[in-house]
């Protein structure tokens, strides 16, 4: 797909430019050693007809967290880069959009700290990251990282390596998608993607310390409260989620998403008779600002 075209405005270390005419130093760190931290946002239409971002304080949030897990000079607050990815918005006439905030490193071959970082913010037209059908997931050879070596609450750019090596592997045995261990062999996460299951009524989902803790996620958490649905954090095996009734991806890429099977495993119920699928239901109108209707529906309530 294209990301933009001649008349695409992004903003770019302090000034809103086209995106054809943006520079990036061919020396930066991050282009070498991934040594960068993003975010991935979603904006959409409501039901009013406005555009809204959703949950952008945590999401901004969330970027500034990142960069200092990282030592990466922050100097941006979150009001100012609201305003901003509004305005990207509007100039570029977008609505139903995804957002990438990316803050990026300078010029440096060496290993010492920088006193300065850079920050681009991009947007784009974006379908369903991974379809709108229920998902064939397998398991991955690769597992995800150590979490010693690495921060796992932060969103940083090299540790994506992994993920698009297992969506890669996925995708080439004919997938749709992945399923990543940690060093254990529990099952952690997708590529970009936060993983429940459902059983009995209950969701389960794996607990922290080996996942990125997603901001869809900790939503999914809010929704489930809101329709008294039990959710339990452990250490979730790939053989309980063969059991399940049913399993779906969520992130702010990915949505709230279903799962077909995993490794060819089917799962016991009908996708549309779970409580999996009212949760996917009462997210999609959550980010369009009609949850009360859903929620009302979903509980029965007149």
């Amino acid at each position: 797909m294209s990301y933009y075209n001649e008349n695409t405005i992004i903003y770019h270390n302090g000034a809103f430019v086209k995106a054809a005419d943006a520079k990036i130093d061919l020396y930066s760190q991050s282009l070498h050693y991934g040594y960068s931290v993003f975010e991935g946002i979603r904006s959409y239409k409501t039901v009013d007809g406005s555009t809204k971002i959703f949950k952008p304080v945590e999401h901004f949030q969330r970027l500034q967290a990142s960069a200092e897990a990282l030592n990466m000079p922050y100097k941006w607050t979150v009001e100012e880069l609201i305003e901003v990815t509004y305005k990207v918005l509007a100039d570029n006439n977008l609505g139903d959009a995804y957002i990438r905030p990316l803050v990026y490193a300078p010029a440096n071959m060496s290993f010492n700290l920088n006193t300065e970082s850079y920050l681009t913010i991009q947007a784009w037209q974006m379908a369903p990251f991974l379809g709108d059908k229920l998902l064939r997931v397998m398991t991955s050879s690769f597992q995800r990282p150590n979490p010693k070596g690495f921060t796992m609450t932060a969103k940083a750019g090299g540790h994506y390596v992994n993920s698009i090596m297992a969506s890669q592997e996925a995708k080439a045995k004919g997938f749709d998608e992945a399923l990543l261990t940690d060093i254990e062999g529990f099952a952690a996460e997708a590529p970009g993607a936060n993983v429940f299951y459902e059983k009995d009524g209950k969701l389960f989902t794996p607990s922290l310390g080996n996942i990125l803790p997603g901001i869809t996620r900790a939503t999914v958490f809010e929704i489930c409260g809101e329709l008294n649905i039990e959710v339990i954090e452990k250490k979730c095996t790939v053989a309980e989620m063969y059991g399940a009734d049913a399993a779906f991806f969520c992130g702010t890429a990915a949505e709230v998403i279903g799962i077909e099977s995993i490794d060819n495993n089917a799962f016991a119920k009908d996708w549309n008779e779970t409580i999996s699928r009212d949760i996917q239901l009462a997210y999609k109108n959550l980010v369009i600002e009609n949850k009360k209707v859903a929620l009302n529906e979903l509980l029965g309530v007149e």
